[in-house]
Order: structure tokens, then C-alpha cells, then sequence
């Protein structure tokens, strides 16, 4: 996201970068901000939000142009309570609509049913070779 563009902005240039997979399942940009419950800012530089919008508008970006395959790095950084579960409702619905998520975090997401791989320690860690 470029902090000099606006939300609709960014948005617009994802949606138009990654293409439309012609799904039904892809919102439109009002749509998008709507679910995460930022409809009301995207006329603002992308620049001038919080942490916290921020994140919520990368899962916007999710949103507006669809991918079956959802990989993400710490997805609930910067979310106060009420966004981590607006973010667990996003990728409830996305499942349901048969999409599947990779998220590496260190807290749990919320999510039910969900397979966990926790990683405690690496080869070698005992030996000093880690530092």
C-alpha cells in the first residue's frame, strides 16, 4: 500500500494489478471497507490511518480482488479485541466459500477447527548453534 494514495485508491490499483478471477466472491471497494468497517474512510491517504486501519484495510485488499489461497504473516498485529474477531469472521466466511488460509502467528486467531503446527524449537537450539 502506498501511504501517498488514497484507501479507494490503493484498493482500485490491487484490484486492477491482481485481476478479476471472474468469481462472484470478489466485493467491490465499498463493499470491501464495509466488511472490515472502514466505509466511511476512503477518500484518506493510506498514510494518515492508524496501525490498526491499516491492517484492517490490507484485509479489504483481501477482499476486492479474490484469491482462493489466503497466505498471511501476523494478520491480527496492531487489532485491538473487536477487529480480531471482525478478521476471524473474514476468514470464516472465506472458508465457507471453499478459500483456505496459512496464517503464522504467535497468538491464537479465533478460529475453529483450525490445524495448528507450533514451532518450540529448531535443531540444534540445545547445542549453542543459535546463539
Amino acid at each position: 500500500m502506498k501511504n501517498e494514495l488514497t484507501v479507494a485508491e490503493n484498493l482500485d490499483f490491487w484490484r486492477a494489478f491482481l485481476g478479476n478471477t471472474g468469481s462472484a466472491a470478489a466485493l467491490s471497494i465499498e463493499d470491501a471497507t464495509d466488511a472490515v468497517g472502514l466505509s466511511g474512510i476512503t477518500h484518506l491517504p493510506f498514510g494518515y490511518l492508524s496501525a490498526g486501519q491499516q491492517r484492517r484495510i490490507a484485509f479489504a485488499k483481501l477482499l476486492v480482488a479474490y484469491r482462493p489461497v489466503w497466505i498471511l504473516d501476523e494478520p491480527t498485529a496492531a487489532l485491538d479485541a473487536s477487529a480480531d474477531r471482525l478478521f476471524a469472521d473474514l476468514i470464516g466466511a472465506h472458508l465457507t466459500k471453499g478459500g483456505i488460509v496459512l496464517a503464522a502467528t504467535h497468538q491464537p486467531l479465533g478460529l475453529r477447527n483450525a490445524q495448528e503446527l507450533k514451532m518450540t524449537g529448531f535443531a540444534g537450539v540445545d547445542a549453542g548453534i543459535w546463539g
